[in-house]
């Protein structure tokens, strides 16, 4: 079995390709910057290609005749999925990376507008989304970066090509390139006997790399066409989040509540969202492990970067 990651060597990138390797399959995956690619892959055996996305033509050299499986996890727009599509039509079973962010509440809000939204609760697969974006649409900017992503996942799934889009929240775990861990640790590791938490009840759903991982390996056996949340099977506070952190580090001191919309005790789980992954189960995925507990290993990937500073 063969598969192709573009953009393999992030977090979700880099867990998807060492389950894979682990369980024997042939595993390639693309990047920008050799020295970006995690020496563990390598050691497992998983190969590294120095290409851009953007490059068509060597992306169709390196999948050739065809493979297994290919996991796309830098598709932008929908012009960055059509130029692949001759490419992706000799594939087995395909997978599209997208983003919660599509999502919109009942009112139209969306996670990157002015207005926070407000959900009823958790988020299903056909829950209304930012109508796409045109082609002219910056995807690297806050107002574009969602209807963007929307683009991309219809021109995969009006391709009539296998492909599963998979919707992560925010993702965590080793090799993340911004770990939002890592303001906390920074905070922990100074010794600062109290730490100021607004907002501490708020539920942001995480997805732990790991799992979202163990759910592209499910797809990959069960090609189709469909729209998959990837979240982790807890739903922590950002409370229990930081407890998390500070139990890794044995950090003694105290989480102090402060009031909501205060300029003091900011932090990275401040949007309250959860995705519905019911459907995710029913095609028989199995989370690695529960996102709390999975939250230390980012925290000890953050470790030795902060050393490094």
């Amino acid at each position: 079995m063969r598969a192709v990651l573009l953009g393999g060597t992030g977090a979700m990138g880099g867990a998807t390709a060492m389950l894979l390797s682990r369980a024997g399959w042939d595993v390639e995956v693309t990047g920008r910057d050799p020295s970006r690619m995690p020496r563990e892959l390598s050691e497992c055996g998983v190969r590294f290609h120095q290409l851009e996305r953007s490059d068509t033509r060597g992306v169709e050299r390196l999948v050739g005749n065809g493979a297994d499986l290919l996991v796309d996890l830098v598709a932008y727009t929908a012009a960055d999925v059509r130029a692949l599509l001759p490419a992706m039509a000799s594939v087995e079973s395909l997978v599209l990376v997208s983003s919660r962010a599509v999502y919109v509440d009942d009112s139209g809000r969306h996670i990157n507008g002015d207005d926070p939204p407000q959900f009823a609760g958790p988020v299903r697969e056909d829950g209304p989304t930012l109508p796409p974006a045109t082609d002219d649409t910056d995807p690297f900017i806050r107002e574009g970066y969602a209807a963007c992503k929307v683009a991309a996942e219809l021109a995969a799934l009006d391709s009539g090509l296998p492909v599963t889009v998979i919707r992560p929240s925010k993702v965590h775990g080793r090799w993340a390139r911004n770990a939002r861990t890592t303001s906390v640790v920074e905070w922990m590791l100074r010794g600062e006997p109290t730490i100021e938490l607004a907002d501490g009840d708020t539920i942001d759903h995480l997805t732990a790399a790991a799992n979202a991982a163990a759910l592209v390996e499910t797809v990959a056996g069960r090609p189709g066409r469909r729209i998959l949340n990837a979240a982790d099977p807890d739903t922590p506070t950002a409370e229990e989040i930081v407890g998390a952190i500070a139990a890794e580090l044995s950090w003694e001191g105290t989480i102090e509540r402060v009031a909501s919309g205060s300029d003091r005790g900011q932090h990275p789980w401040q949007t309250p969202m959860t995705l519905d992954s019911a459907a995710a189960r029913e095609l028989g995925y199995e989370p690695a492990g529960s996102g709390i507990s999975l939250v230390a290993e980012e925290v000890r990937w953050v470790l030795p970067q902060i050393a490094i500073r």
